[in-house]
C-alpha cells in the first residue's frame, strides 16, 4: 500500500527512526484542508506508545481537516546541516502516514502526561499534574501510526558502513 523508499542505502533502521522521534521536538503535519487544499502545520509533539500525540484547541483548521479526513502524514527533521562547497545538504528525517483521531479517558490523559513530561519534564510533578487536569480547553490527538520510514544523506549512510 505504501511506497517503498527509491534510495533504501539512506534508510535508517527502526532504532534510528525512533531515536529521531524520539529526539526531536516539532514536526510538520500535513492533511487535507479546505477546498482540498494540503495543509500542513507545524506542530509540537510526543511519540509516546508507538503513535506520535500532539495537542490543539478545539477548533480551527487542523481540527476541522482531521474530521473531514483521518490519513494524514507527519515529517520531523533531525537534521539539515548545508554543505555549500557539494551543492548538498547532510539531512536525516522521517516520514510516517497514518490516521489521526481526537483522543479521551485514559489514552488522553497518559498521552497528555507524556507530552507535559516531554517538554516541562523539569518542572514539579505536582505542578505538572495540575496544569494537565486543568487544561480541559484542548483536545490531544493521535496519529496512528501505518507506515514509518527514516532516511538519511548517502554520506551519513556511507559513514556508518565503514
Amino acid at each position: 500500500m505504501f511506497r517503498e523508499m527509491r534510495r533504501n542505502k539512506q534508510l535508517l533502521s527502526p532504532e534510528d527512526t525512533m531515536a529521531v522521534m524520539d529526539r526531536c521536538t516539532n514536526g510538520i503535519l500535513a492533511c487535507l484542508g479546505d477546498d482540498d487544499y494540503p495543509y500542513a502545520v507545524p506542530l509540537s509533539y510526543v511519540y509516546f506508545n508507538d503513535k506520535i500525540y500532539f495537542h490543539s484547541a478545539k477548533t480551527g483548521h487542523k481540527v476541522d481537516a482531521i474530521r473531514k479526513c483521518s490519513k494524514v502524514s507527519f515529517s520531523v527533521i533531525d537534521e539539515d546541516t548545508i554543505v555549500s562547497k557539494e551543492y548538498t545538504s547532510y539531512f536525516r528525517s522521517v516520514i510516517v502516514f497514518g490516521k489521526a483521531r481526537i483522543v479521551e479517558g485514559d489514552e488522553r490523559l497518559e498521552a497528555f502526561k507524556a507530552l507535559v513530561k516531554k517538554y516541562s519534564g523539569d518542572q514539579p510533578e505536582d505542578a505538572r499534574n495540575k496544569e494537565i487536569a486543568g487544561c480541559t480547553h484542548a483536545y490531544v490527538i493521535a496519529i496512528d501510526v501505518e507506515h514509518i520510514t527514516g532516511k538519511e544523506a548517502k554520506e551519513y549512510a556511507r559513514a556508518k558502513q565503514q
